[in-house]
């Protein structure tokens, strides 16, 4: 078997691979509790992940999502009294709408798209810190347990995060694989003059997966939020670097058209196996986003198609 040949099996093959180097580390990695108690923790970062995976699966970037996930902890926290369990819809909204702002930018005015979505994180930072007075805001614990509790919950042992990154998963598969919305987007992906000349509009669709971006980050906020009982500008800081590493080490490059959602839940789960790893062998916050810088350096080299790329800048 060539290379090009094992290249989609490769985040299957790098995955067991981890599983039993960890497990060969650390015994107890494969027991059971253990296994679903990390996969819940990984949950926030899965979604924001998957959000980010339509932004790339078009040849896009989203460098907005951390700051989005920031942003909506404050905005729940906040809007929690006096909306209710609305506010979950008024953030997954307003997370679309800054995604779709970003989607305008790069279309309308040929803004690239890691500048455009780099702004209006700037954006959502800066909404945060006004909000929030520059200070951590907590909610009202029996609130949120009546309104969201059932997110944190678990059902026979299992997590309700679990089922959550379920059914989001199941949305984001059948978005991209069974809607027009999905194949033209893996058509812009492929190649966007081809899109073009096919009579694809290329700027609606763009903005529709930088929007479904947007909205997913909001939701990996919204659970950031309910996980923690409140919010700051800074509580998913750290995770924009390993959501991306998860999306390529999956398999979907950045030059786009190919991978998916399925393959950003098996880069999830790498990037998953290997925190665990560190945080045994007690690597700090720092080493841990220097160690995920290089494995986003090898991650790019490894699965970008040089065939689109005659110069880079």
């Amino acid at each position: 078997m060539n290379l090009e040949r094992l290249k989609p099996h490769l985040p299957w093959i790098t995955l067991a691979l981890l599983v039993v180097i960890v497990s060969l580390i650390d015994p107890n990695f494969l027991n059971p509790a253990s296994m679903l108690s990390l996969a819940a923790d990984i949950v926030p970062l899965f979604i924001m992940a998957l959000g980010i995976t339509f932004a790339i699966y078009i040849g896009g970037i989203d460098l907005s999502a951390q700051s989005m996930a920031n942003m909506v902890t404050v905005v729940a926290t906040v809007l929690l009294t006096s909306m209710g369990a609305w506010v979950a819809v008024f953030c997954v909204l307003l997370g679309g709408l800054f995604g779709a702002f970003s989607g305008f930018v790069t279309t309308r005015f040929y803004v690239p798209s890691f500048i455009s979505t780099l702004a209006v994180g700037g954006v959502a930072f800066s909404v945060a810190q006004w909000l929030s007075g520059q200070r951590s805001v907590s909610m009202n614990a029996a609130e949120r347990d009546a309104l969201f509790g059932w997110m944190i919950s678990k059902t026979a042992g299992v997590p309700h995060e679990l089922m959550i990154a379920a059914v989001l998963l199941l949305v984001c598969w059948f978005i991209e694989r069974r809607t027009v919305v999905g194949r033209n987007l893996k058509a812009i992906g492929a190649g966007e003059l081809a899109a073009v000349a096919s009579g694809i509009s290329v700027a609606r669709y763009k903005t529709i997966a930088f929007a479904l971006s947007g909205a997913l980050a909001a939701l990996a906020g919204l659970l950031f939020a309910v996980k923690l009982s409140g919010g700051a500008p800074s509580v998913a800081n750290g995770f924009l670097l390993p959501a991306i590493v998860a999306v390529l080490v999956g398999g979907t490059p950045l030059t786009g058209g190919v991978g998916g959602v399925v393959n950003t839940m098996i880069g999830t789960l790498i990037v998953a196996v290997i925190r665990a790893s560190m945080l045994y062998l007690e690597i700090n916050a720092t080493q841990q986003q220097m160690f995920f810088g290089l494995i986003l350096i090898a991650a790019i080299a490894l699965t970008i198609d040089r065939a689109k790329l005659k110069i880079v800048k």
